[in-house]
């Protein structure tokens, strides 16, 4: 049995307090996809069955280029990021693994798994950090890393990313996610091609550390910090790098790396059918970064991307992307913002498994539009909380999320035992 860090008889007066709605609402939702051809408890299993990693460094305030604004109870170390993160999981039931960020969270990989074990967490995908310098190291990155012109610090990059491998490979991690911010802020300060080819090469360096069970994912990202042009910009050339690298090599989507009006459930569709999606980092962007909560903006959108990943699985048995959420949390409380993320990604997930595929299918091979789009609006439109929080309730998790872990009171508690952090910095934790 694992620990808690919410005293299970507060989640269970909660739900008490909800459960026979939650049975009327439920039943009659099920009546209703009945009638579609729909067995409601089968959409509830595959709900049950899927989850989303929670990032170390979420679960801290983010800050902007300006201003960073310290919340109550902030983490003091990777330690009580662990403790937030047993609390989003033990509530949603949907967030059974971490992702850590090295050096940010550098500890004994021993007594980190054992800390995580405690409340039975696993680790996600491990991720390096090469665009900020690390106290002590000899090499900066103020003018790039895996790219940079000099060798030094490019090996000091490769270096850096070898150790993140063997950090996770005592944790029981299976990936290595790459992002840089390399790139440049005026014309003419870099080749293009040879940044890109020491890129590269650094890459394939580290591709061989990969143990034979691993991924390596490479994200990309139009801008910041480099504004005028940035190594790993957009997803073909993201396509580019997993060909060059080799099988073990996929393509992360940061959901919020794109500019508005660009079609990710497409990019999602071209990557896999060419068996180079690996996973995604989900958020949500209202002019092109990842700073907001996953379905805030557009939660249309993440339904059609579910869309795409649920017609692919139905086609390949063996397409299993990594989830993960990617959010900076400014002026809400962080596990408030990523249980509800959590739950809002189920949601695109539910509500793509009720998309009538047949009529879909008819409906695209015969031109008709409108019976096409009807056919995803009608499952988006479907209310599907019920399937959620039954999924949530019989797996030991909270009917209502916000209200349960209001009631709990850990954030209060947390805060008397957590110094408070000095405001003024800027950048994310």
């Amino acid at each position: 049995m694992t620990d808690t860090i919410i005293d299970p008889t507060v989640v269970e007066a909660e739900n008490a307090r909800r459960l026979a709605d939650l049975n009327v609402d439920y039943d009659t939702l099920g009546e209703r996809l009945d009638r579609r051809g729909i067995a409601i408890d089968t959409i509830k299993a595959k709900v049950a069955g899927f989850n989303v990693a929670v990032p170390s460094w979420g679960v801290g305030t983010g800050g902007t280029r300006f201003a960073r604004f310290p919340g109550l109870g902030e983490p003091r170390d990777i330690f009580d990021k662990i403790d937030d993160c047993a609390v989003i999981a033990q509530l949603t039931q949907a967030t059974n693994t971490v992702s850590l960020h090295i050096p940010w969270d550098k500890a004994d990989a021993n007594r980190l798994k054992q800390a995580a074990s405690r409340f039975g967490l696993g680790f996600d995908a491990m991720n390096s950090n090469t665009f900020a310098d690390a106290k002590g190291q000899l090499q900066s990155y103020k003018f790039g890393s895996l790219s940079h012109a000099d060798k030094g610090t490019r090996q000091q990059a490769i270096e850096h990313n070898l150790e993140c491998i063997e950090i996770g490979k005592t944790l029981g991690s299976k990936a290595l996610t790459v992002w840089i911010g390399d790139g440049s802020n005026f014309p003419g300060q870099v080749n293009f091609a040879d940044q890109f080819a020491h890129y590269l090469d650094s890459m394939k360096a580290i591709y061989p550390g990969l143990p034979d069970d691993w991924r390596i994912y490479t994200e990309h990202k139009m801008y910041e910090p480099a504004f005028y042009s940035t190594v790993v910009q957009d997803w073909g050339t993201n396509y580019l790098i997993a060909k060059e690298l080799g099988d073990k090599a996929y393509c992360l989507v940061d959901l919020g790396h794109h500019a508005p009006n660009v079609n990710i459930e497409m990019i999602v569709s071209r990557l896999a059918q060419f068996g180079k999606l690996g996973g995604f980092h989900f958020n949500d962007s209202k002019y092109g970064d990842d700073d907001l909560d996953a379905g805030s903006i557009d939660p249309y959108r993440l339904f059609l991307v579910f869309n795409e990943l649920v017609d692919i699985e139905g086609k390949d048995a063996n397409f299993h992307p990594a989830h993960m959420l990617d959010q900076s949390h400014n002026v809400t409380d962080p596990i408030e913002s990523l249980m509800l993320s959590a739950a809002d990604v189920q949601r695109a997930y539910a509500q793509a498994l009720l998309v009538d595929r047949k009529t879909l299918a008819a409906a695209q091979s015969g031109n008709d539009a409108l019976v096409a789009t009807e056919a995803l609006r009608q499952a988006y439109r479907t209310d599907v909380e019920p399937i959620l929080a039954m999924a949530r309730l019989e797996n030991g998790g909270a009917i209502d999320l916000l209200g349960t872990y209001r009631a709990s009171g850990y954030r209060a508690k947390v805060s008397e035992v957590r110094p408070a952090i000095e405001a003024g910095s800027s950048g994310i934790v």
